[in-house]
């Protein structure tokens, strides 16, 4: 499970494209980068699921434990909950 919050960054509205998406179509995919100027190190994560808009006390205290600043303060938006079924990746150098 992976799990992100809408947090306190400037925004226009809490209303956000990404939760209105999700709730018309909750097939999803996530794309982790890692960039560098070296190319041989560059690498990504690409993950598809099925996301949720969650009321989960849970998923916050999750993202506490990993992020200091949401344990100071922790987001107020919702938080997006996604079921990975699926992972692919890729890495510019030999395993």
């Amino acid at each position: 499970m992976l799990y992100t919050a809408v947090d306190d960054k400037p925004k226009r509205t809490r209303r956000l494209r990404r939760l209105e998406n999700i709730e018309a179509d909750p097939r999803v995919e996530v794309l982790i980068d890692h960039y560098e100027d070296d190319w041989s190190r560059l690498w990504w994560v690409r993950l598809r699921g099925t996301a949720r808009i969650v009321d989960d006390p849970r998923a916050l205290q999750l993202l506490a434990a990993k992020y200091p600043q949401y344990r100071e303060r922790p987001p107020a938006g919702p938080v997006i909950a996604v079921s990975i079924e699926e992972r692919s990746e890729w890495t510019s150098s030999p395993s």
